[in-house]
């Protein structure tokens, strides 16, 4: 094998490749990206066999092949290499290194044979639609902080996607949880949706999926199967399995009874709470929230460290109400907010809190109070 390939080009699609290696691993051949070059296009594949992402780019290839070599290593190399280098690769397998040479710049990795490398088996996929990158992004930026980090409760370590009855008929629905908090995000269902079986996507693919979506006019080719879910663009296929488990049944927990409306606006609210949570106990983070006639008070009060107030001016016209909360989940819930206000609906100190975006019912927080 023999390319060469600009190096900013290079770095864009070893850098997605890199990132899903794991740092530790058992399997040699794991911390290694494939690089296949034909015809006037190298593609970099990296997995960690749960997720396996394709990186495709365009170089001018002097000799066709294939080979290994460590992600992490070559993503260092090409990063410090001056902008706008021309870099060329070379491999003539038979010595088992690979040159990586750019201008007065000149390198010599170890490889493994290509035939090592595992590749993903191809699925068949039982839905196939599009979606834009915008619709995408928002419906797992809002939804992925509520994804548990808790190892035991496998099934919740991840964003549940599925199709879903809203008020306005079917839509595609992102939902994640922790037991403390809750999103469900919806939008518009794309054609060719409507079949689609619901999966639980990891936090892992999530977070790698994320760097397909910054182009707000890519298009998303999105392939679901029971056990796969595959997200593709012309330059990138990112393939990951999906957890194997039942996602709860998430609409027991969001109230549907509550009737103490707060609205207040959601910057000037997560500042406020962020000030105040400074002197709150690492352990609880514990933020009170006294609601009386358009008045809001938030208030810490910590033994060890102090304690602290603020006042909000907000929309409240019903009875007196003392809530607490963790600050974090609150401050997290209150960052998801577009829209210039945030609408708490509460029923009492102990019961779960909504919260929804001004008027809009497509992005719904539920949050768990607790003793203050």
């Amino acid at each position: 094998m023999k390319i060469s390939i600009e190096r900013g080009t290079l770095l864009k699609a070893v850098s997605q490749a890199q990132s899903v290696v794991e740092r530790r691993n058992t399997i040699p051949i794991l911390a290694n990206v494939l690089i296949e070059a034909e015809g006037d296009t190298v593609s970099f594949r990296a997995t960690d066999l749960d997720i396996e992402v394709v990186d495709r780019a365009a170089a001018q290839v002097e000799r066709a092949g294939a080979t290994t070599v460590s992600a992490v290593v070559l993503h260092e190399i090409v990063r410090k290499l001056p902008d706008g280098a021309l870099v060329r690769l070379a491999d003539d397998g038979a010595s088992g290194r690979l040159t990586v040479e750019a201008g007065r710049s000149n390198f010599t990795l170890a490889t493994l044979p290509k035939e090592d490398f595992p590749v993903m088996a191809n699925t068949e996929y039982s839905s196939n639609f599009t979606a834009n990158a915008p619709v995408l992004r928002r419906l797992f930026d809002k939804s992925k902080f509520a994804i548990s980090t808790e190892e035991t409760r496998y099934y919740l370590n991840g964003v549940y996607m599925h199709v879903a009855t809203g008020e306005g008929g079917k839509v595609l629905r992102c939902v994640a949880t922790d037991g403390h908090r809750l999103a469900r995000i919806d939008a518009d269902l794309p054609a060719g949706a409507e079949t689609m079986p619901g999966v639980i996507v990891p936090r892992k693919t999530v977070g790698e999926l994320r760097k397909l979506l910054d182009d707000d006019e890519a298009q998303i080719a999105v392939s679901v199967s029971e056990t796969k879910v595959r997200f593709a663009t012309p330059e990138i296929t990112l393939t990951s399995k999906v957890i194997d488990g039942t996602f709860p049944d998430y609409a027991r927990v969001i109230p549907v009874g509550n009737s103490r409306k707060l609205e207040v606006d959601a910057g000037d609210f997560a500042r406020a709470v962020d000030r105040v949570a400074t002197v709150s106990s690492e352990r609880s983070r514990a933020v009170k929230l006294s609601l009386d006639e358009d008045r809001l008070v938030l208030s810490v009060n910590a033994p060890d460290s102090g304690a602290a107030e603020e006042e909000l001016s907000v929309a409240y016209s019903d009875e007196r109400l003392e809530i607490g909360f963790n600050a974090k989940y609150l401050l997290e819930i209150a960052s998801q907010v577009d829209r210039e206000n945030a609408v708490f609906m509460f029923n009492s100190s102990g019961d779960p809190t909504l919260m929804r975006e001004g008027t809009d019912a497509s992005a719904v927080y539920v949050v768990m109070p607790m003793r203050v």
